[in-house]
């Protein structure tokens, strides 16, 4: 399992390879590799299909997935946690996708990323105005509608 945090979309999506359970450590050449097939997974997939398509299915098992920890957080189960997109005071960004635990009412907490390598930090760093500007967007979308 390897958490994921950001934003939902190319350069915004930020595994954190370093907190991989189990854990497991990879060169740099690996990390960068892996990084980017993380990142962009979803263009991977429109690629295979030629442009016939769209990760849907990806999505819908990671959706099912979801689902499932709060099912289990609602029905009393402890110590769910799972990485998904919340409003947020973490990072300057308003929404951020991080680790949070799920219980009865839903999300009871919301944690940072964590002890992360500095290659992590610096694709929070760098990836931040994008995610910005992507959420300023969408205000903007959403209060001209």
């Amino acid at each position: 399992t390897v958490p994921v945090v950001g934003g939902r979309a190319g350069t915004t999506i930020v595994p954190l390879l370093s907190q991989a359970q189990p854990h497991t450590t990879f060169t740099d050449e690996e990390r960068d590799a892996l990084t980017h097939r993380i990142m962009f997974g979803g263009d991977e997939v429109v690629k295979a299909k030629d442009g016939a398509g769209s990760a849907t299915l990806s999505m819908a098992y990671a959706g099912a997935e979801f689902a499932d920890k709060v099912m289990a957080g609602l029905s009393g189960e402890t110590g769910v946690t799972e990485c998904t997109f919340v409003e947020s005071s973490i990072t300057e960004a308003k929404f951020f996708s991080s680790p949070v635990t799920l219980g009865k009412e839903g999300v009871e907490k919301i944690h940072d990323v964590g002890a992360i390598s500095d290659h992590e930090k610096k694709l929070i760093a760098d990836m931040m105005p994008d995610l910005l500007a992507q959420a300023e967007k969408g205000f903007k979308f959403a209060k001209e509608s």
